[in-house]
């Protein structure tokens, strides 16, 4: 009798720790599947910005033809790759369109009168906040998925990952040429209008995650 109540105890334990390996699993893989969307929204934002952005340069600066070309195919090619919704093709993606960017902001800083256009300024401040969103959201889906993908390789819960179907996701990386912020100035202003072109710091490190209540909800499926 009392074998069988030793093996009963053994089962429910054994139990116990592969309902809550599985539950810990989902909790992590649903923080990293919100992470996502919020990347997701605030490139979408970027890619709504960058047509009129396009739009009142080239009304200033008419004859770069091809930079603005180079740009509107780097925002197609970017919004084709978001639609896949796998990092490892929009992140090369996004890289380009940054290094577009860059240099559509090289041809304003030669036309200091779009200082006064306001339409300009205003979609200059817009996405330099687009891009602050860009690199917190990518903080924080790298050191979600960076801890899910933990999660899938430590005992017990990889007894639980196979069977039930839960794969790694990936990191949602940026070169680094394109962490760095281009700076537009204009001749006789005070300071220096920054026109940030994405950004995204590698794999958070723990003290770099952004407060959360709880190891609970967040962003893209990662089955």
């Amino acid at each position: 009798m009392v074998v069988v109540i030793v093996v009963i105890v053994i089962v429910v334990i054994v139990l116990l720790g592969l309902w809550a390996s599985y539950n810990t699993l989902v909790k992590k893989r649903n923080r990293t599947q919100e992470a996502w969307s919020e990347i997701d929204v605030e490139l979408k934002r970027r890619h709504d910005l960058i047509p009129n952005l396009v739009s009142t340069v080239e009304g200033y600066a008419s004859h770069e033809k091809n930079t603005f070309e180079a740009v509107t195919q780097a925002r197609a090619n970017a919004v084709t790759a978001g639609a896949t919704g796998d990092p490892n093709k929009i992140a090369p993606a996004e890289n380009v369109l940054s290094g577009a960017l860059r240099s559509l902001f090289a041809v304003a800083e030669n036309y200091p009168q779009l200082r006064a256009v306001e339409s300009f300024v205003q979609l200059q401040e817009t996405l330099t906040a687009t891009e602050d969103k860009i690199e917190y959201a990518r903080r924080y889906y790298n050191t979600s998925a960076r801890d899910y993908n933990i999660a899938l390789q430590s005992f017990p819960r990889n007894l639980v990952s196979g069977p039930f179907h839960f794969s790694a996701v990936a990191y949602y990386g940026a070169d680094e040429a394109d962490r760095a912020v281009p700076v537009v100035s204009f001749p006789g202003s005070d300071s220096a209008s920054t026109a940030p072109v994405t950004s995204g710091p590698p794999p958070a490190t723990d003290d770099q995650a952004p407060p959360s209540a709880s190891d609970e909800q967040g962003p893209p499926s990662a089955t």
